[in-house]
């Protein structure tokens, strides 16, 4: 039996404008981001860029933990960014995210 992977993710863009969000294929979500596939709030402020991402094997837990992030307030948001990625480096142009892909695969 495969165990499922859910991540909580937050992105960004130029002006550092955060969006949360929860998905069960975080290299899909974040291409529907990109490729302005989703209508709302990411594709009209132009949200592409990951910036942080946890995973769980408990949905409930990913549902929670977004809703909690959510609820921070701004500096706390950026406090957790920055906790992992002091750069603010767009984890998806990195390998990041085809590794995450390929352990899926296995």
């Amino acid at each position: 039996m495969t165990t499922r992977s859910y991540y909580v993710y937050i992105m960004t863009n130029r002006s550092r404008t955060l969006y949360v969000g929860v998905t069960n294929d975080l290299e899909r979500r974040v291409y529907q981001h990109k490729q302005k596939q989703i209508p709302g709030f990411t594709a009209k402020y132009n949200i592409t860029q990951l910036v942080y991402y946890e995973e769980t094997g408990d949905v409930l837990a990913a549902i929670a933990r977004e809703k909690t992030i959510k609820g921070w307030l701004r500096a706390k948001k950026i406090a957790l960014v920055e906790s992992v990625n002091r750069q603010w480096q767009d984890f998806s142009d990195t390998e990041i995210l085809p590794k995450i892909s390929s352990l899926k695969a296995r």
